[in-house]
């Protein structure tokens, strides 16, 4: 080959290696550091977004309801967290946010998100059954927070109602410290937490059954900028949905222990502050529905426990917030889901 001819094949080969990179468009993603991001980040490592021509930024945000007023204003594309009442109210002001897919949820087995009560109490009688957690100080992430009302529901199977406690406000991780401290004597928190407070002798559960089952603990989160862009939303959610099912193979008798859970550990250790593998592999994961749907009984139930307690400003209801669509067209793509053993 002369040297014209491999400085005119090189130059080729740049440009077909740019203009494949210019051909990627930009995704801004809105995460909250948490293992519910998990689905997030496995799309990403595992170059599901790159397939369908996406590129991920993706920025941390302390909850769900930080990244409201920049989905509403174009700054972000995609968000993830919980369902709080600040949600109905931002659509209610004209930001039309949609829940798109499950990002996480409760069912038996996988209670990642659940009410610990202080070790002391339970093993010197306090504490027995949920009718006594009645004048106890409570935490959970912050009112109108789905956290508020899993305690509500806690309450309500011991025979209580909210005015029966004292709730004070808290992010997940402080609360291991306000257990070790008997700042609090309960709190709703979720994982990691959970299994640190219980392996560090702080904290149980306080209940041996799942307190809320079926609970959508968070969801993803559409701005409507980004809706609008139809084809670019559509292989988004192509690649999440991809990456759930990864994720719901690796999970197998309430652990991080089926098909394909190594890989799945390790790109959680890598985009999380977490770096020791056993953490996840000890801890009780989120479950998720492999076709992207939410459960819209337990986010109606959150919803009426909302208003009822005057956090609710408006009329927009669950049905106007979700939108399965995007979903539904990614399971016909990808085919109805097929567990691996």
């Amino acid at each position: 080959m002369t040297l014209a001819l491999r400085h005119l094949t090189l130059g080729v080969a740049l440009a077909a290696s740019v203009s494949a990179a210019s051909a990627q468009t930009m995704v801004n993603v809105g995460i909250t550091d948490s293992s519910s991001d998990a689905v997030f980040f496995i799309a990403d490592k595992k170059g599901y977004f790159k397939d369908e021509g996406l590129t991920v930024n993706m920025t941390s945000f302390a909850s769900a309801a930080k990244m409201i007023a920049p989905l509403g204003t174009g700054q972000l594309d995609v968000g993830g967290g919980t369902v709080a009442a600040g949600l109905y109210n931002a659509v209610e002001r004209g930001i039309n946010i949609k829940i798109v897919a499950d990002k996480a949820s409760i069912k038996d087995g996988y209670e990642y998100s659940t009410l610990l009560v202080r070790k002391d109490l339970a093993d010197g009688g306090r504490y027995k059954s949920l009718a006594d957690l009645k004048g106890m100080t409570i935490a959970t992430a912050s009112q109108g927070a789905g956290s508020e009302s899993s305690l509500n529901e806690a309450l309500k199977k011991g025979g209580l109602k909210f005015t029966d406690v004292n709730v004070v406000y808290m992010g997940f991780p402080e609360m291991l410290a306000a257990f070790k401290n008997k700042g609090i004597d309960a709190g709703v928190t979720n994982e990691p937490t959970v299994t640190r407070s219980i392996e560090q002798g702080f904290a149980v559960r306080a209940s041996p059954h799942t307190i809320y089952p079926g609970q959508q603990t968070a969801v993803a989160l559409y701005a409507d900028e980004f809706i609008k862009r139809r084809d670019v939303a559509q292989k988004f959610m192509n690649a999440y949905l991809h990456a759930l099912r990864d994720y719901n193979d690796a999970l197998k008798g309430g652990r991080l222990a089926g098909t394909g859970a190594d890989e799945i550990i390790a790109i959680l250790n890598q985009y999380t502050r977490i770096k020791d593998p056993k953490v996840y592999r000890d801890m009780t994961p989120f479950a998720a529905n492999p076709d992207g749907h939410v459960n819209k009984v337990t986010l109606q139930n959150d919803w009426d426990f909302f208003k009822g307690r005057g956090l609710i400003s408006g009329r927009v209801t669950v049905d106007q917030v979700i939108d399965n669509s995007f979903a539904d067209e990614a399971v016909r793509q990808l085919g109805s889901y097929k567990p691996k053993s």
